[in-house]
């Protein structure tokens, strides 16, 4: 009798740990494990054409479940590396903290968003690789090296 009490403890015990790990239509139960998946494409910068600043672009997918948020950008390309945004008047001002949302990407081209050195240590050429580390608020920085591009360049373009 005592065998068959401890079978039946153990096997409602292990029902009711298969009940707690399972998600309910919402998708909820393991939300808290899947967080972002960051990768970034597409990096290049521009072949500067002054001595002293240049710009850079990528883009940022995320295929997680949880929205992320690029907070800075770092290189030892130049002094100041900060995020910048192109209005509508072709004025550009500095941009804060962007989001990555959740089954989507963040775009950084010309026109919009985008990665400005200024104060650079010395300029790039085209063929060169310039590193960046982007930094987000939940998830681990990213190391990119990007290609100079010449200052003409157009993704897709050939």
């Amino acid at each position: 009798m005592k065998r068959s009490a401890a079978a039946l403890a153990a096997l409602l015990l292990a029902a009711g740990a298969a009940t707690a790990c399972g998600s309910d239509d919402k998708g909820s139960g393991d939300q808290g494990h899947d967080g972002p998946h960051l990768a970034v494409s597409g990096a290049y910068v521009k072949e500067p054409p002054m001595p002293d600043m240049t710009a850079g672009y990528f883009t940022i997918t995320n295929t997680g479940r949880d929205a992320d948020t690029l907070t800075s950008v770092t290189s030892d390309l130049a002094k100041h590396v900060t995020v910048h945004t192109t209005k509508p008047d072709g004025s550009m001002t500095e941009a804060g903290p962007l989001a990555v949302p959740a089954h989507g990407r963040l775009v950084l081209r010309m026109g919009g968003y985008h990665v400005m050195f200024i104060g650079l240590h010395h300029k790039p050429k085209t063929g060169e690789t310039v590193t960046m580390t982007l930094r987000f608020a939940t998830s681990a920085p990213i190391t990119v090296r990007a290609p100079v591009q010449p200052a003409g360049y157009r993704p897709g373009e050939r």
